[in-house]
C-alpha cells in the first residue's frame, strides 16, 4: 500500500507548522476534511489563529483564498456575485463573489443573517452557485472554513440544523499551550513580523498530490460489519431520549467517509472502529439536537456521543 495520505498530511504539518503554533490536532482534521472534500466549521475565541491557518492552508494548496466577514447586512450576492452591465458590450455580466475560490473563510458565520447563511447551502453541498436563475460552478477544490465565538450571543444568528449539517467537521479551538504561546511571542512579537510579508514562506504542494492521496483513501477497504457499526451509532442518536435530533444519513456518510481517511492516515488497508471513534468527535457533536430536558439537566452533545458510542458493541471482525 502506498502512502500518498501520510506523506500528504506530513507536508501540510510541516508547511503550516512553520507559520502556525500548536495546532496539529487540527491540522490533522483539515488533511481529512481536504481529502474528503468536506467543509469545517471552527469554533473558539477570537485571536486564536483562525484566519492565519485558514490562509496559509490556502496558500500551501496553491490555490485562492477568500475572507468574507460576517456581518448582519451581509447579503447573499456578496458571496455568490451579481449581474453587472457592461456599457462596452451593452449587456449584463456576471462579477464573481468571494465563493469563487479554492477556500472561503467565512468569518464569524453566525452574525450573518439567515437568508445569507442559506446562500451557503448550494454552494457547499453541490459546489456550484445560482444567480439569476444561471449556474455557475466552483472550483474543484472549493472548501468554506468558517468560524463562530460561542461566547458571544447578541446579534447572532444560530445555524441551523441544515447548515451544520453541511459541515462535515466541527473543530474546537482552543487556547494554545504555554510553549507554544511563548513561541508566537517570540516569533511574531517584533512588529516587522506583524506584516504578512514579513512571515515564514510556505510551498505549495506538488501538482495532483491531494488527488493521489484521494485514490489511496479509496482502496481502503470498508467491511460491512464496520458500515453497520457506523449504522449503528447513527441508530442510537436517533433513538436516545436526550436527543431530538439524531444523525441524518449525511452524517453517516460523513463519518464513514472520515473514518476512512483516518485509516489511511495511519497506514491501515482497512478501517477499525477506533478509526470511526477517532473521527466521531469531529464528525457528530454539532449535528445533535439535544431535548430541552437534557439541556437543563447539564447534558452536552459531546457526553451524548461518548455515551452512546461506550453503549454501541463493536464488531470483532472488520476486514
Amino acid at each position: 500500500m502506498t502512502e500518498q495520505a501520510q506523506t500528504l498530511e506530513g507536508l501540510l504539518q510541516t508547511q503550516l507548522g512553520r507559520v502556525v503554533y500548536g495546532l496539529e490536532e487540527l491540522i490533522h482534521a483539515l488533511t481529512i476534511a481536504l481529502i474528503s472534500g468536506g467543509h469545517v466549521l471552527l469554533e473558539g475565541a477570537p485571536g486564536l489563529g483562525k484566519t492565519l491557518l485558514s490562509k496559509t492552508f490556502a496558500q500551501v494548496l496553491g490555490g485562492q483564498f477568500r475572507r468574507v466577514q460576517g456581518t448582519a447586512d451581509l447579503m447573499p450576492t456578496d458571496l455568490t456575485g451579481v449581474h453587472v452591465f457592461d456599457s462596452r458590450s451593452s449587456e449584463f455580466v456576471f462579477r464573481p463573489g468571494p465563493l469563487f475560490a479554492d477556500v472561503v473563510l467565512v468569518d464569524e458565520i453566525n452574525r450573518a443573517g439567515p437568508k445569507t447563511q442559506s446562500a451557503l447551502l448550494e454552494a457547499m453541498e453541490e459546489r456550484q452557485v445560482s444567480v439569476d436563475g444561471e449556474r455557475f460552478p466552483l472550483p474543484a477544490e472549493f472548501l468554506v472554513v468558517a468560524t463562530q465565538n460561542p461566547h458571544e450571543f447578541e446579534g447572532t444568528y444560530p445555524l441551523p440544523e441544515s447548515q451544520l449539517d453541511r459541515f462535515m467537521l466541527s473543530l474546537n479551538v482552543s487556547y494554545p499551550a504555554r510553549e507554544h504561546e511563548a513561541r508566537i511571542l517570540a516569533e511574531y512579537g517584533a512588529p516587522a513580523r506583524a506584516s504578512e510579508d514579513d512571515r515564514p514562506a510556505v510551498t505549495a504542494l506538488e501538482p495532483g498530490a491531494v488527488e493521489r492521496a484521494r485514490e489511496e483513501v479509496a482502496a481502503v477497504h470498508v467491511s460491512d460489519a464496520l458500515i453497520g457499526y457506523v449504522l449503528d451509532i447513527a441508530a442510537a442518536t436517533r433513538q436516545s431520549s436526550s436527543i431530538a435530533l439524531g444523525l441524518s444519513s449525511r452524517a453517516a456518510l460523513a463519518l464513514a467517509r472520515a473514518a476512512r481517511v483516518e485509516a489511511a492516515l495511519r497506514g491501515g488497508a482497512f478501517v477499525i472502529p477506533d478509526d470511526v471513534k477517532g473521527v466521531a468527535r469531529w464528525v457528530v457533536p454539532h449535528r445533535l439536537v439535544l431535548t430541552p430536558d437534557a439541556v437543563l439537566e447539564g447534558a452536552s452533545a459531546a457526553a451524548e456521543l461518548e455515551r452512546i458510542v461506550n453503549a454501541v458493541a463493536v464488531p470483532r471482525a472488520v476486514q
